[in-house]
């Protein structure tokens, strides 16, 4: 626990703060996650107040003392300002709620600091420090439940979850952030109101979802969301891995399955040195809908056997709707998506030794994703065979192997053509068109078939190509 009494481990630019107001005649607080990180021991760059004095009175208060500001939360009473390496927001004490067919809030200004911590989402967010004075404000029990690793609301959850439904969401993201359980009545009241996520902008949801994913505990925020029903509706294709497992177990658990590969994947993580900085949301996410596809091409053959042919390729298209519809930018869909296609592509090195053409293959498909690819390959082992893990290991760390020795001698990460689009159109005495991507394909296929040709070699090459295509 940190002493919250002990000024040095408040952020300067709050305490410089705080004197403003009170100076000016206002209250100023610190609230929410940076009070709850204090007792976490950890100090906050992003700080949010709550304060007695309108939007208009706290631009005044900080005019000059800021060394910038925005008001594009003003109409929620909200305005913000930087201070050195700090981000402030102030927002005036205030109560909201949404309407049931509008996701957008209405907004009501209050005038007490306890009245505004009790229409904050949980208890562990609803303690507040008065500044300058360092007075501890927790109405709600927000520190004993934190204590006690419990997740609570300050009112009614239905209450709570009515006024703003997204915090279903955050209750499924503190559960992975902070390692804790939701209280009894909170996960009762979102399994009844699971559906007014759906009130709730894709963006709002997806900003959740990827702070679930990248939390301390992960596994523990995608289970509440589907034991609440909320995945039903923001992630359905995870609930649908939970597939009926035939009466042989002649496959594993999907769902239990995938949630190993996520927390084995997160182990992974390399520090911020490392070629994939934990938390690294791409890994993670492709770790968790690795095998989405699996329900669509499950198959029992003959003898009773269960396959699930091409559910990476399936999988791959299924991840990239379901992020669309999510609002993930293009370069974060693609790379996610990449990944859960090329899951497999390494079983077959296991199976049979690769010529040096299907490394390099391996390497070009796999591109900047080569690093997270290693992880996910290596996550996705959870078989409790130990002489059939170790054979897995031990192969894929020889195929790591393999691509350094390659990629020392080659480059492999930069496989491109000796001629480029210009040289192949001088050479062969052609104008721009298709004919152009034919032979740069050709070259390229060579190259990773058979290493690099050399200049001259490769206009050899060239020319007996087109020679044989008359």
């Amino acid at each position: 626990m940190v002493n919250l009494f002990d000024s040095s481990a408040i952020h300067p630019a709050a305490l410089e703060l705080g004197r403003l107001f009170e100076s000016a005649g206002f209250e100023l607080s610190l609230v929410g996650g940076p009070v709850r990180d204090l007792f976490l021991g950890s100090q906050a760059l992003d700080l949010d107040f709550t304060t007695n004095a309108t939007p208009d009175e706290t631009l005044r208060v900080a005019r000059g003392w800021a060394d910038a500001h925005w008001e594009i939360g003003r109409d929620f009473g909200t305005i913000g300002l930087r201070k050195g390496d700090a981000m402030i927001e102030v927002t005036t004490y205030r109560a909201e709620a949404y309407d049931p067919d509008s996701r957008k809030p209405t907004v009501a200004f209050g005038r007490r600091l306890e009245d505004d911590l009790y229409r904050r989402d949980f208890t562990i967010n609803s303690m507040a420090l008065r500044l300058p004075s360092l007075e501890l404000v927790d109405p709600y029990g927000g520190i004993s439940d934190l204590s006690s690793g419990v997740l609570k609301t300050p009112g009614l959850p239905q209450d709570s979850f009515s006024d703003d439904p997204l915090r279903m969401m955050r209750a499924a993201r503190f559960a992975a952030r902070l390692d804790i359980d939701p209280a009894h009545e909170v996960v009762l009241a979102m399994k009844e109101m699971a559906g007014r996520i759906e009130i709730i902008s894709a963006e709002r949801v997806r900003d959740e979802l990827v702070k679930l994913i990248n939390g301390k505990n992960p596994r523990r925020g995608v289970d509440l969301m589907v034991d609440t029903g909320l995945a039903d509706r923001v992630l359905p294709e995870i609930p649908a891995l939970k597939m009926e497992i035939d009466e042989h177990h002649r496959h594993k658990d999907v769902y239990q399955h995938s949630l190993t590969v996520l927390m084995q994947a997160a182990d992974l993580e390399t520090d911020a040195e490392g070629p994939v900085p934990g938390p690294d949301f791409t890994l993670r996410f492709a770790a968790l809908m690795h095998d989405v596809g699996k329900p669509a091409t499950r198959r029992v053959e003959k003898g009773g056997a269960v396959s699930f042919r091409h559910h990476d390729v399936v999988g791959a298209k299924q991840v990239k709707k379901r992020m669309r519809e999510l609002r993930f930018d293009n370069e974060t869909i693609r790379n996610v998506a990449r990944l859960v296609e090329l899951h497999m592509r390494f079983y077959g090195y296991g199976e049979a030794g690769w010529t040096d053409s299907a490394v390099r293959r391996y390497v070009r498909d796999a591109g900047d994703q080569l690093e997270r690819l290693h992880r996910l390959t290596r996550s996705d082992v959870t078989t409790r065979n130990k002489r059939k893990a170790q054979r897995l290991e031990f192969a894929y760390d020889d195929l790591e192997h393999r691509i350094e020795e390659l990629s020392a001698q080659e480059e492999l990460d930069a496989i491109r053509p000796e001629l480029d689009g210009r040289e192949i159109m001088e050479i062969l005495g052609i104008p721009p068109g298709p004919e152009v991507g034919e032979a740069y394909s050709h070259l390229l296929n060579l190259r990773l078939d058979e290493g690099a040709l050399g200049h001259d070699a490769a206009v050899e090459r060239l020319r007996a190509w087109w020679a044989e295509r008359g």
